[in-house]
């Protein structure tokens, strides 16, 4: 069984940037994460580190013996989260856009950086395994509104079937609107009704190619 890492790593692996996974610490705590298979670094210029998908994994397993802490608001919980619709009490403003703005352009750089070819125009690894929240970060970046609580606007949902999610507006127009913005952020999408109560929504997947 692998050795779980020490305090000092696992504080850098919690640090570690919520979309990108860039990581940052002493030259020494960064060589034996690599030398773990928790990070690795870039080829190319400025060589940053980044978690490899066993370090995500450990990132979003909480450690056994941490003593559990009080529930704390999203705006102070120092952790982005993409609105996937649906949230209640969702706070807006200013801030969030500089949020949503921030994490969407890390993602573009995340996709820069892990693309032999180094395109932005389909999506990468973290949002193949993050599906959902990928999803309603590009809606929510271009501006859509997601739904609170049981109002009108977008709800990002999980599928049965692979690398899809649904996406749902009771607002067609609004519907087509999102479609064609995860088009152009380089998702497959496509209307569907469902049988029973004929109402429209978006499948949508990652494109490859």
């Amino acid at each position: 069984m692998t050795r779980p890492p020490t305090v000092a790593q696992r504080r850098v692996i919690d640090a570690a940037d919520p979309v990108t996974g860039r990581l940052k610490g002493t030259d020494a705590q960064l060589a034996a994460l690599v030398k773990r298979g928790l990070a690795f670094r870039h080829p190319r210029p400025p060589h940053d580190h980044f978690l490899t998908p066993a370090g995500h994994r450990i990132r979003e397993t909480p450690e056994p013996t941490a003593a559990p802490e009080p529930p704390a608001a999203p705006s102070d919980s120092g952790v982005f989260t993409a609105r996937i619709g649906g949230e209640e009490n969702a706070t807006g403003g200013p801030s969030r856009t500089r949020e949503v703005h921030s994490a969407w352009q890390g993602l573009l750089e995340l996709r820069r950086m892990t693309h032999r070819d180094g395109a932005v125009d389909r999506p990468c690894g973290w949002e193949r395994t993050h599906l959902v929240q990928a999803a309603a970060l590009a809606l929510e970046a271009a501006g859509h509104r997601p739904a609170a609580g049981e109002g009108p606007g977008y709800r990002v949902r999980a599928t049965p079937q692979p690398e899809a999610v649904a996406v749902r507006e009771p607002d067609a127009e609004a519907l087509r609107a999102c479609a064609a913005t995860l088009e152009k952020a380089g998702w497959q999408v496509g209307e569907h009704t469902e049988p029973r109560t004929g109402t429209r929504y978006v499948l949508a997947s990652p494109r490859r190619a």
